[in-house]
């Protein structure tokens, strides 16, 4: 592992704050642990370390304080920040209505330089990465360092350095004032006036100044990530930040999942329905990726990388296994690498070494009866069983995404499997079940159980994966209840339906589904009077 060098300027930032809070900060002695610096009128102030925070004073903040830092730092931008010239670090304000600043949050930052070893041969194929992470993880940190390799090359290896140019819209890549930081090598930065002007800069870039690589963080807008696919389509290398920690994250934001190639609702033929064992409206990616990496950075030296994002997206949607490559860096500083398979939104739960297969569970063996009240197919009550007891699932023409999520909701072990003949339990729909196809009229000379769904929705999956675990839903969370039924109403909507009403709930749930609708791009309006009044969903 090649030696850590950080740089961070520290003594910089102290000499623009008040006298006895910078004073404090060198009592305490852990400079090296130090993130931020908050300072808020009328109270005191304090020092965030990585595990810790701590009150610097006993005295509150004063205007005159606040005042006195403002003065000796550059002027705020549109996004409310400012910086310190030829450093690293990053002053946010806090302003009142009248638009005075009232609290300041002074960020540390850092140069950390050999921090991509774990990465250096993936940033070397030329192909477009996306990394993802929680907020502190080292999203940008790494993202510098990348810019600074590139852009250096390595003579001694014969390494040649490239064209990079650095879309900088907060100066957090190459700090504040018209000088880049040290910190990018040889690497050109463009800084973006207003954060909503970011995409033209984007755009910018490429026409003007004949990059080979384009390094931007935090892809946060429609137009960005429209940007950023027409920059990729003209043959230059991307190396952005997203906002979101894992892949399902980006792909389920309406804004944000161009990068990985976006979704649209796609009916299927009967025969290729029941070849996959699905419904017939199913979810498909649109377009080819943007990014043809996507590195999710768990940890500092824990990453998951995604080495074809297409062929991950794909199979997320498909319900089927995704192979991803695990990195960790140990305590010797020796960089592990393992291949592990991964499943839906159970994917960041599972341990990275092979999971020992577990052995068939005992089911019980109801017949299907009709349930003349509601003319739908159910099982006779299931014998008791213990709720940890594994059971596989076979899908049929049942969104295997939905089986996944609700059995990570209620805690129950429902493994998914692609064969139904090893099948403990076969879910599958009315419409599917009454046709009597072979693998239905199969499973029921084994003796297979089958739990035969009204609709294929998260509710009607939720009640079935009760009473095959022997839950009780009796207390739920009416919240809980109420966003699950928003979501199988949008599934609706999208596979053709006008509109659709829903239950009455309280005003603070109705604004929890408009805004849910409002993510899913369609229109929602309230009607109705308390205690009746409900959420309508419609396409425009």
């Amino acid at each position: 592992m090649p030696q850590l060098r950080i740089t961070d300027d520290l003594h910089v930032l102290l000499d623009v704050l008040p006298q006895a809070i910078a004073d404090a900060v060198r009592q305490a002695n852990r400079t090296n642990e130090l993130l931020e610096i908050v300072m808020d009128l009328g109270r005191c102030p304090e020092a965030r370390f990585v595990d810790t925070e701590v009150e610097l004073s006993v005295n509150e903040v004063t205007q005159a304080d606040i005042d006195g830092v403002v003065s000796r730092i550059g002027d705020f931008d549109a996004d409310n920040r400012a910086g310190i010239e030829r450093t690293l670090h990053r002053i946010s304000g806090i302003r009142n209505r009248r638009g005075y600043v009232v609290g300041l949050t002074c960020r540390v930052g850092r140069a950390v330089y050999g921090t991509i070893d774990i990465l250096e041969d993936i940033l070397r194929t030329s192909k477009s990465i996306l990394m993802l992470g929680r907020p502190g993880v080292g999203k940008t940190t790494m993202l510098r360092e990348m810019a600074r390799v590139l852009a250096e090359g390595k003579p001694s290896d014969q390494v040649p350095n490239r064209r990079v140019i650095i879309v900088d819209t907060s100066n957090e890549i190459g700090g504040d004032g018209d000088i880049p930081h040290p910190a990018v090598g040889r690497g050109r930065r463009m800084q973006v006036p207003t954060p909503s002007h970011q995409h033209e800069v984007m755009i910018e870039a490429v026409e003007n100044h004949n990059p080979e690589v384009i390094v931007i963080d935090e892809i946060g807008r429609e137009l960005e990530a429209a940007a950023a696919r027409t920059i990729a389509e003209r043959g230059v290398q991307l190396i952005g930040t997203a906002h979101g920690n894992t892949l399902e994250n980006i792909l389920l934001n309406p804004t944000l999942s161009d990068l990985v190639g976006g979704i649209e609702s796609v009916t299927l033929s009967d025969e290729e329905a029941r070849r996959r064992g699905t419904q017939k409206t199913v979810l498909e990616r649109r377009a080819p990726a943007t990014f043809d990496i996507l590195v999710e950075i768990q940890e500092r030296d824990r990453l998951l990388v995604h080495h074809d994002v297409a062929a991950s997206v794909d199979a997320l949607l498909r319900g089927r296994p995704l192979q991803a490559e695990l990195r960790v860096r140990n305590a010797d500083g020796e960089i592990q690498k393992e291949w592990v398979s991964l499943t839906g939104a159970a994917a960041r739960e599972r341990e990275s070494a092979e999971r020992p297969r577990r052995g068939r569970a005992p089911v019980p063996q109801p017949e299907p009866a009709l349930a003349p009240a509601t003319n739908e197919l159910a099982m006779s009550a299931p014998r008791e069983r213990s709720p940890r007891s594994p059971v596989r699932v076979y899908a049929y023409g049942v969104a295997r995404n939905r089986i996944e999520e609700t059995a990570k909701r209620l805690k129950v072990p429902a493994e998914l499997t692609n064969d139904a003949g090893e099948a403990d339990v076969i879910l599958t729909v009315k419409n599917y079940y009454r046709k009597r196809p072979r693998l239905i009229t199969d499973a029921e000379r084994r003796g297979t159980p089958l739990y035969v769904l009204r609709a294929n929705t998260t509710t009607q999956i939720e009640n079935v994966l009760a009473e095959i675990f022997g839950l009780s839903l009796e207390d739920a969370d009416p919240y809980s209840s109420a966003m699950r039924e928003t979501q199988d109403a949008i599934q609706k909507v999208f596979s053709g339906i006008r509109s659709i009403d829903l239950a009455p709930q309280s005003a603070d749930v109705r604004r929890m589904q408009h805004e849910l609708i409002r993510q899913a791009n369609l229109i929602s309006h309230s009607y109705g009077r308390e205690p009746y009044r409900r959420v309508r969903i419609y396409r425009e």
